[in-house]
């Protein structure tokens, strides 16, 4: 079991190059928070306007009002000292919080501190709410199957923020973009055959020239057929290779029980340690559990991103 954690870690789990630090990454923050703000202040802040003619200094703080994990805080930190505050860290993106806890102190122009408070929060809210869902999913898989890991999908509005959010709970990244791993899916193999039996020996060997350029090779399959198919091919190709590339299965739509069948068949047809196997397709935190029992390695679950419940918290004028 620890080679395939370690494979499906290589080719699923690479959060750690989601940081500030990292152009590729930083570019998703300023779209986010500056744009955000831009459009939220077109023309000006009435309320400001109305209320705060002068100019003053204050301070806030940030506290949650549930529990949850963290996540957002150095992108919130980064847009806070951008417009001109000083902040405090009081926790760390990926730690647990209880309710009451304080998460950042921000000192400053009290109508800066107004002025950034929404959209702080909102970019706060959302991380936190996928790191605190993907950790609760996550934790419930473990307990069905130690070797089966949550990752998320491409369903990320956030873009790669999302991406980082589902790090900081625990999960897998998966694709960082197109540009990042190769993943066949129905509508690729449909333009090489109508035939998924016969498309996809087709698709992974034209895939397998540009493997030095991608993280994992992966191909999306119906049902036992097609699972049996993509793996023999992978045997194939993966033969006499010094450094093997993590090799996937994606079973999309497949039921637990079925998915749980495929993975004896390929264990039956000595295919099994070729491959890691993905569940994907509706599944929700009702059936994490039961699809972890049938010993997939990875289940995509894209509600994480695409429908995430916001966590709670607020910001406290002092």
């Amino acid at each position: 079991m620890k080679e395939r954690i370690a494979r499906l870690k290589q080719a699923f789990f690479r959060g750690e190059l989601l940081t500030l630090g990292n152009p590729l990454y930083f570019r998703w923050v300023p779209i986010f928070t500056e744009e955000l703000l831009r459009a939220d202040l077109e023309p000006a802040d009435l309320t400001i306007r109305a209320l705060l003619p002068g100019s003053g200094r204050g301070a806030a703080r940030v506290l949650a009002a549930e529990p949850g994990v963290l996540a957002g805080l150095e992108e919130v930190c980064w847009f806070y000292e951008h417009h001109g505050l000083h902040v405090e860290r009081c926790r760390a993106d990926g730690g647990v919080l209880e309710s009451g806890d304080v998460i950042l102190r921000a000192e400053g122009e009290l109508k800066t501190l107004l002025v950034v408070e929404r959209v702080g929060l909102n970019l706060l809210q959302r991380m936190s709410g996928i790191a605190t869902a993907t950790r609760r999913l996550q934790e419930q898989a473990h307990r069905h199957f130690p070797g089966t890991f949550v990752v998320a999908t491409r369903k990320t509005p956030w873009g790669l923020l999302d991406k980082r959010a589902v790090h900081l709970g625990g999960g897998g990244t998966h694709r960082l973009g197109l540009w990042d791993a190769i993943l066949i899916k129905t509508n690729h193999l449909r333009l090489l055959s109508a035939s998924e039996e016969d498309a996809i020996p087709l698709a992974l060997k034209r895939a397998w020239s540009l493997r030095a350029d991608a993280a994992f090779l992966e191909v999306e399959v119906t049902g036992l057929t097609g699972a049996l198919t993509a793996a023999r091919v992978f045997q194939e190709l993966q033969r006499g290779e010094a450094e093997p590339l993590p090799c996937v299965i994606m079973l999309d739509n497949v039921a637990p029980a079925a998915a749980a069948q495929i993975i004896a068949a390929l264990k039956a047809e000595g295919l099994y340690d070729d491959v890691l196997v993905e569940a994907s397709g509706k599944i929700s935190e009702a059936t994490v559990g039961e699809h972890a029992s049938g010993g997939v390695d990875a289940i995509s679950v894209g509600a994480l991103t695409h429908s995430p419940r916001a966590l709670d918290l607020r910001q406290v004028i002092e």
